[in-house]
């Protein structure tokens, strides 16, 4: 299921998920409106995921007060933390060429854009297996919003006990309170 989800995912043409972004952002600008997070929480893009780059760089401009912040992997079997980010700030790259704020103390967003490869009706997604997001999630008390394409929607990701489900899912298809999309 992941593995097909992926393959779909990055077999889009780079103008194809460019216009499935920007109606993803229409979406997410009507979500984050009424969510109203002061940290939000984003992904740096990878393999074929939604660049939210942009739009989060257009977000800190709204309002001198929001921070947007990146995951950081400290130590494998751990939950993430999340450190400020800011357009153009040097960044140092993960094991997988990842970039991420190697300095900075921690901050605990209100609001965390979580990438989706497969994800069903429930809330529930499949990313990379390595489980972080879960186990953060599990320890931190925040709002989630799953974020991907329409093509990673299947009938159930099978998800087991240790899986933690979305709040929200967005798509280019719309923003749905997990149980309702």
């Amino acid at each position: 299921m992941r593995d097909h989800a992926l393959a779909a995912r990055e077999a889009l043409s780079p103008a194809s998920r460019a216009g499935l972004v920007r109606q993803l952002e229409t979406h997410l600008d009507e979500l984050v409106a009424v969510l109203q997070p002061r940290v939000l929480a984003f992904c740096w893009p990878y393999r074929a995921e939604p660049d939210l780059r942009e739009w989060v760089a257009r977000w800190l401009t709204g309002d001198a007060d929001r921070r947007a912040a990146l995951p950081v992997v400290l130590e494998k079997d751990a939950p993430l933390i999340f450190r400020c980010w800011q357009p153009g700030m040097p960044l140092k790259t993960d094991r997988h060429g990842i970039p991420f704020p190697a300095e900075g103390a921690a901050v605990v967003p209100d609001v965390v854009l979580v990438p989706l490869n497969a994800f069903d009706v429930q809330g529930f997604r499949l990313g990379y297996g390595g489980g972080y997001f879960d186990r953060t999630l599990a320890v931190m008390r925040t709002v989630t919003v799953g974020v991907g394409f329409e093509l990673g929607r299947v009938d159930s990701v099978l998800p087991q006990a240790h899986d933690q489900a979305m709040d929200w899912l967005l798509t280019e298809a719309g923003a749905f309170r997990a149980g309702e999309a």
